[in-house]
């Protein structure tokens, strides 16, 4: 996988990011989800390099970065911490603006940097999500099932940390397939390197502080955003599979034109893992879009 990319680690202050990088043309950075890696990208990657500079980093106690410890207050994994890393990396490189895509966990840290630090991203494009507030407003007995890995993984430490530590592997296997429209559709490659980052404790309670912020600190931030009137500035494409596996069917296209000016939505025939599940319709969305003058 990630033939002819370059692996680097870059320090922020808080966390050591690992990252692949390659390709030619204008940045776009690619952003995963839980519980997956940069991994996830490696379908879609090479498609995208030949017309990009890919920066497709692991997020903050992910894959092969580190991270800090969880906190109290819920602010070392809130989505505006782990976007400031984003920055960092991306100006590391010598980024100062460029385009971005995230899908699922990833997709929340990509909408904040959007809102965060509007004059970084040119343009953005969030896969098979919608705002995390929306999410927490529109919570029913559908989606509560559907999702119930938000309110597992956000009980108190050290509940859920422990429950996992059980067996990652299964616990890991069981979230990709029944998210997942076709299974079989994740390479066992990819798979084995999931499994492989999320053996250990700091990756699990990282996972866990994601969702913690999630639930509280995240909401804090999305609720200031939308008292203020603060909108996502750049074009926004919406992606979403058409298998949904949240067990709510959503306007998807809808709610994000009430969070960003200029909103275009693509429906995937695929399962949750877009990028993995039908990687050439999703290359070729990112493609016609982030390429649009």
């Amino acid at each position: 996988m990630f033939e002819g990319f370059g692996r680097e680690w870059i320090d922020t202050g808080e966390a050591e990011i690992h990252l692949v990088r390659g390709g030619d043309g204008p940045p776009l950075m690619l952003l995963h989800g839980f519980p997956q890696s940069h991994v996830a990208w490696h379908k879609v990657a090479p498609t995208l390099a030949e017309a990009f500079s890919l920066v497709i980093p692991d997020l903050r106690g992910y894959g092969d970065s580190s991270g800090p410890a969880p906190d109290a207050g819920n602010e070392a994994y809130a989505k505006r911490a782990m976007a400031l890393d984003m920055v960092a990396v991306m100006a590391t490189l010598g980024f100062e603006r460029f385009a971005l895509a995230g899908h699922d966990r990833g997709g929340r840290v990509a909408y904040r940097l959007a809102l965060d630090h509007p004059e970084r991203v040119s343009r953005l494009a969030v896969l098979d999500i919608v705002p995390t507030l929306e999410m927490a407003e529109t919570v029913d007995l559908g989606l509560a099932i559907g999702t119930y890995h938000w309110f597992f993984l956000a009980q108190p430490t050290p509940l859920p940390e422990r429950l996992i530590a059980g067996d990652p592997a299964f616990y890991l296997d069981f979230t990709l397939d029944s998210w997942a429209g076709d299974p079989e559709a994740i390479d066992p490659e990819a798979r084995a390197q999931y499994r492989r980052c999320f053996q250990s404790d700091s990756a699990i309670a990282a996972a866990c502080a994601d969702y913690r912020a999630g639930l509280t600190t995240d909401l804090d931030h999305d609720r200031a955003d939308r008292a203020a009137g603060r909108r996502i500035a750049c074009p926004l494409l919406a992606l979403w599979a058409a298998q949904a596996s949240d067990g709510k069917e959503l306007d998807f296209e809808g709610v994000w034109r009430r969070w960003a000016e200029e909103v275009t939505g693509v429906e995937v025939p695929s399962g949750h893992f877009l990028m993995e599940e039908a990687p050439d319709d999703t290359a070729r969305a990112l493609s016609r879009f982030f390429l649009e003058p």
